[in-house]
């Protein structure tokens, strides 16, 4: 059984999180998924912006920071689209983190990633949020940090591919990174 911290996106803690949360516990794992917007939500990356520019980056990750204080040193941090920036600001300070599940978007590897932390990346192809330059510098720096990183792109399908309620949806593609997530925690 693995701790998980699963952050959402700009579009707010919405179905799709919270649905993601109940299929991680369903494969016997503690997670908790906290409302950074504090109920906000949004139909668009536009309107996500817009809410996340109203409750500020410094509030958001305040409260995901807030969400860790009871989870062990080595919770998982999962981030879905901006919820991958949550991640990378909170990696730093979590150097026992037990992995890390980036889902929707790229991010940065901290200096104080550990050799042999094991990341995944799951992400369109292409994806705005996760362009070809960003994904291979952190393989660059996975590599010479000895992060044990794995890559896994999705051709053709839309940023938010996993998420039941838009049309991005990609049911193949969603099943596959899940079993491939499934994995990566057992």
């Amino acid at each position: 059984m693995a701790h998980i911290a699963l952050f959402h996106s700009v579009l707010g803690l919405r179905p799709a999180e919270l649905l993601a949360a109940e299929r991680l516990r369903g494969a016997g794992h503690e997670v908790v998924a906290p409302d950074l917007f504090d109920g906000g939500t949004a139909t668009t990356v536009d309107e996500g912006l817009q809410l996340l520019d109203r409750v500020g980056w410094a509030t958001a990750v305040g409260r995901a920071r807030q969400a860790l204080e009871a989870m062990p040193d080595q919770t998982v941090l999962a981030g879905v689209s901006m919820g991958t920036g949550i991640v990378t600001d909170l990696w730093a300070e979590r150097p026992d983190t037990g992995g890390v599940l980036l889902l929707h978007g790229a991010a940065k590897l901290p200096a104080s990633a550990r050799a042999g932390l094991k990341v995944q990346l799951h992400a369109a192809d292409p994806d705005d949020f996760a362009p070809a330059e960003n994904v291979a510098a952190l393989q660059r720096a996975a590599r010479e940090r000895g992060v044990e990183l794995e890559v896994f792109r999705y051709p053709g399908v839309g940023h938010f591919y996993t998420d039941p309620e838009l049309d991005e949806f990609d049911d193949s593609a969603a099943e596959l990174t899940w079993r491939r997530v499934l994995e990566f925690l057992g």
